[in-house]
């Protein structure tokens, strides 16, 4: 089960939301604490930050944060904001897919930095769409709610609609995540977090440290695992990984000249991977 399956399970259907993306995060810069309140405390910790959606109507978008300790199954959540205090999200980068991006809300600031480019490209790009669905349904409800635009003798503009909410802006990002070829481009993101993850995990099965202190017998036990795992097959995916990883590049580089033909190309290098490992 993945991570964005258990977090759904546990905390987001219980409160009869539904989770549109899920990804793990750290913080760019770690906020000053006093040191004696931290004394003796870990933090062995990962961090998701999690886009979810409620299914009463009308629907609210929410940006949850939700933590999970090393070693433990237990989820819980830390931090919920509604799309209405989020008052900016900056890429960072223009220019190209990069790992970092902030998060401005009405009274807090939070610098993330996600696992890899594709994670945060997959949420900006999700998280945009939903900020844009939201306010124009709520613009529309607000329009049919009204009256028939009567205006009074002497009423202004300002007057006319007061108090009216200012929209999520999203500034520094890339247009390709807010542009026509949104579709293509979440297939090209979801491939290449797959193959980050698939390659993370050969790494760290390949080259897994003992830990000091292991009785001989946990030793040898480990040292028949990783003997078990061919190095033939371990350099295969491997090669099959690094030619995806090219492939997507390519990919990615052309969806603008031809969307179809990249979808099509990411959906087959998918089924590549899936096949080899």
């Amino acid at each position: 089960m993945s991570f964005q399956s258990a977090i759904s399970r546990e905390i987001f259907v219980p409160r009869d939301e539904k989770v549109l993306v899920a990804i793990e995060v750290r913080r760019r810069i770690k906020r000053k604490a006093l040191s004696f309140l931290n004394a003796g405390r870990k933090r062995d910790y990962l961090t998701y930050l999690c886009l979810s959606v409620t299914n009463s109507r009308p629907a609210q978008v929410l940006i949850t944060k939700v933590k999970k300790f090393r070693g433990t199954r237990q989820l819980a959540e830390r931090s919920q904001w509604s799309v209405e205090q989020l008052r900016q999200v900056n890429g960072i980068n223009p220019d190209k897919d990069t790992p970092e991006f902030d998060l401005v809300f009405d009274r807090t600031t939070d610098q993330w930095m996600a696992s890899s480019a594709a994670e945060k490209c997959m949420f900006v790009q999700v998280l945009y769409h939903a900020c844009q669905n939201y306010w124009e349904a709520k613009l529309a409800r607000a329009s049919a709610a009204s009256p028939a635009d009567q205006k009074t003798p002497g009423e202004t503009e300002n007057n006319k609609s007061p108090g009216a909410p200012s929209q999520t802006s999203f500034v520094n990002c890339q247009q390709k995540l807010m542009g026509d070829a949104c579709s293509v481009y979440m297939v090209i993101y979801r491939c290449k977090i797959f193959l980050n993850r698939m390659k993370n995990s050969v790494t760290a099965n390949q080259g897994h440290p003992q830990r000091e202190g292991a009785a001989v017998e946990a030793s040898r036990s480990r040292s028949r695992s990783r003997s078990s795992v061919s190095p033939p097959t371990v350099r295969k995916m491997g090669n099959v990984m690094r030619r995806a990883s090219q492939v997507l590049m390519r990919a990615d580089d052309k969806t603008s000249l031809s969307l179809h033909g990249a979808r099509e190309f990411a959906e087959a290098v998918q089924k590549l991977a899936l096949k080899q490992i």
